[in-house]
């Protein structure tokens, strides 16, 4: 009889010790998983790539368009892209303008009374995809270089971001914005950045303070 009833308290023990075990393997389970969200959750964000940062709550991706003759518009081009991340764009015509100043002077003029639309070699690839478009270009007589005419008719931005830029001697947009707002109404277009021929030689910090004041860093 004491045998059996050994037997029968040794069965319940082991039992009881099998059921506490499960439970506590249960409960490092559970708490397992807290951890392996919160990194899920995480990668989102740190799986976005150089040209995508969190803007407005979701990821955004942007681009540099540019035109430069003289060079320096592509220099605050490229801090631009530095600074943002942003994949970019040169815009070169089909028809190389002329090294001369002088010449180049007067074909611009020319292609501005003519209303002209030179032709842009090459494409870029998605635009759909991008959601801030940074368009830069030297002032040439008052107004943007005809080729960004040929840029603006050719690509459709309607529910993008533009951010333009220029350089120039001393004109600064001139009525450049309303002339973007005129042929991109659908789009949302920022305040510009302005530099000189000679600060846009170093354009760094102004680049970061025209970031900084328009959200974009």
């Amino acid at each position: 009889m004491k045998k059996l009833f050994a037997l029968m308290l040794s069965g319940i023990l082991v039992f009881a010790l099998a059921a506490c075990a499960n439970t506590s393997t249960a409960d490092e389970n559970s708490n397992s998983t807290a951890p392996d969200a919160q990194n899920s959750n995480n990668a989102d964000v740190n799986s976005l790539t150089d040209n995508q940062k969190i803007y407005s709550g979701k990821a955004t991706k942007s681009l540099v368009i540019y035109f430069s003759w003289s060079g320096n518009t592509e220099t605050i081009a490229k801090e631009i892209a530095l600074q943002t991340g942003a994949d970019i764009f040169e815009l070169v015509p089909q028809n190389a303008y002329s090294t001369d100043y002088d010449t180049v002077v007067d074909d611009a003029k020319k292609e501005q009374n003519d209303n002209a639309r030179p032709e842009i070699r090459g494409r870029i690839e998605e635009p759909a995809s991008y959601d801030i478009i940074y368009l830069g270009f030297p002032n040439w007589w008052g107004d943007m270089p005809m080729i960004m005419y040929t840029l603006l008719d050719t690509y459709d931005f309607s529910g993008k971001t533009i951010a333009p830029f220029v350089s120039s001697g001393s004109s600064g947009f001139s009525n450049i914005i309303d002339s973007i707002k005129a042929a991109e109404p659908a789009a949302a277009v920022l305040e510009g950045l302005s530099l000189s021929s000679s600060a846009s030689k170093n354009p760094k910090d102004q680049v970061n303070n025209w970031l900084t004041q328009i959200g974009q860093k």
